[in-house]
């Protein structure tokens, strides 16, 4: 997993509420447990004109002009922005697989669906949680702004808007450790390898009888 330290990104405003993971990535795409190529598929009822099935060529698809990822002034957007219940519906992980696989490395909403909240952890997805009043006035900065970005440092829990301002946001300790690390449930694993096998070694020993 990717270490996540400090990032500074253009913000994608999806001005909507109660976005399920089945707007996220609809259901017929759910046919691989790779996390890549999902990307191309995120919002996919949205971008498109044009109904998506797996297979398609995307590049002969049109796409929804008004469709906020299709703006040009939003292209290359690392941070999304997004409104209450983000991520509610299914808990599918291929939804943060999607929105990763598209670029996007943080999230910010006044609230999310818990399933999806921590599924985005799992894959050094960042998730931020800020009151509507914040949230609110970072939809309206963005919206009057071409290419704002905003500056997440994760160490220091902060997200600062172009004006210097700093909003401090909470994080499990846990969580912020792995990210900083770039520690996945495989990778924590991993750290006790020694130990690992220094069990099975001594298992082995031990109850001869339970080797396969």
């Amino acid at each position: 997993m990717e270490k996540f330290n400090t990032i500074k990104g253009i913000v994608a405003p999806l001005d909507r509420a109660n976005v399920d993971t089945d707007a996220i990535i609809p259901k017929q795409f759910l046919k691989s447990i790779k996390r890549s190529g999902f990307g191309q598929h995120l919002f996919d009822e949205w971008r498109y004109l044009d109904h998506g099935e797996p297979g398609m060529d995307v590049s002969q698809r049109k796409f929804n002009p008004n469709f906020v990822l299709n703006q040009p002034r939003y292209q290359g957007a690392q941070i999304l922005l997004a409104r209450d219940n983000f991520g509610c519906g299914s808990s599918r992980e291929h939804a943060p697989w999607s929105l990763q696989d598209y670029g996007f490395r943080v999230i910010i909403a006044p609230s999310f669906a818990d399933i999806f909240f921590n599924n985005c952890f799992k894959i050094g997805l960042l998730p931020i949680v800020f009151k509507p009043q914040i949230v609110d006035l970072l939809f309206t900065e963005v919206k009057a702004a071409s290419g704002y970005c905003l500056c997440v440092d994760l160490d220091a829990q902060t997200v600062t808007i172009p004006s210097g301002q700093q909003f401090h946001f909470d994080t499990d300790s846990f969580r912020k450790h792995c990210l900083l690390n770039g520690l996945d449930e495989i990778g924590m694993t991993l750290q006790h390898t020694e130990k690992i096998k220094q069990f099975e070694q001594k298992r082995c020993t031990e109850q001869p009888w339970l080797i396969i």
